[in-house]
Order: structure tokens, then sequence, then C-alpha cells
């Protein structure tokens, strides 16, 4: 059974830094994928980042291009969103994502909040 798992988010000041991270367990974690997504109140679920599995091509939002970093550590099972310079529209909740033979598994989700 596929399991992710977020965690990492938080209140932070504009021009802060967080960094959340996602488990995934179930699945060949090294073979897939993953991303990063996000739902700010009232908005739609809308994709930050996506990182491939083999060859770590990555794919980035406008919004968050040049501000925010994705990594994987296949080893552990572990995607990571480095997010720097942060902005107030940034607030929303942040959610892992993994799409394994054609199903979208999602985790729970992780609070970050961008305000002073």
């Amino acid at each position: 059974q596929v399991h992710v798992v977020e965690s990492g988010g938080g209140v932070v000041q504009p021009g802060g830094s967080l960094r959340l991270s996602c488990t995934a367990s179930g699945f060949t974690f090294s073979s897939y994928a993953m991303s990063w997504y996000r739902q700010a109140p009232g908005k739609e679920r809308e994709l930050v980042v996506r990182i491939s599995s083999a060859l770590l091509i990555t794919r980035y939002s406008d919004s968050v291009e040049g501000r925010f970093t994705i990594s994987r550590n296949n080893a552990r099972n572990t995607v990571y969103l480095q997010m720097n310079r942060l902005k107030p529209e940034d607030t929303a909740v942040y959610y892992c994502n993994a799409f394994v033979q054609g199903y979208d598994y999602w985790g729970q989700g992780t609070q970050v909040t961008v305000s002073s």
C-alpha cells in the first residue's frame, strides 16, 4: 500500500525559508517522479514542482522558479522542497504527490504560512 507523508511546514516571515520533506513507501521510490502541489484558500490545487526519477529532471512553476529547489534522496525514499525568499502568496497547504501505475497518491498536506 502506498503511503505519502509530508512534514516541515510552519509559520515564517516574508523573505524567510522553510524546508519540506516527503517520505513515501509502498512502491519503488526511485522509479517514479515525485511532485509538490499547493492549494491556497479559495483556489485550485496547483503544481509547484516535479522531479523525474532517473534523470532528475525538474519542472518548476513560474511563480517559484529561482526561489524553490526540489531534490530527492532515493536511499531514504524522501523528496525535499527547499523554499527560500518566501512571499505571503506562497501561503498554502503543500501536498506531496506520487503518480504510481496510473494512480495519484497524496499526503495529508502541510500548512505553510508566510506572514509578518
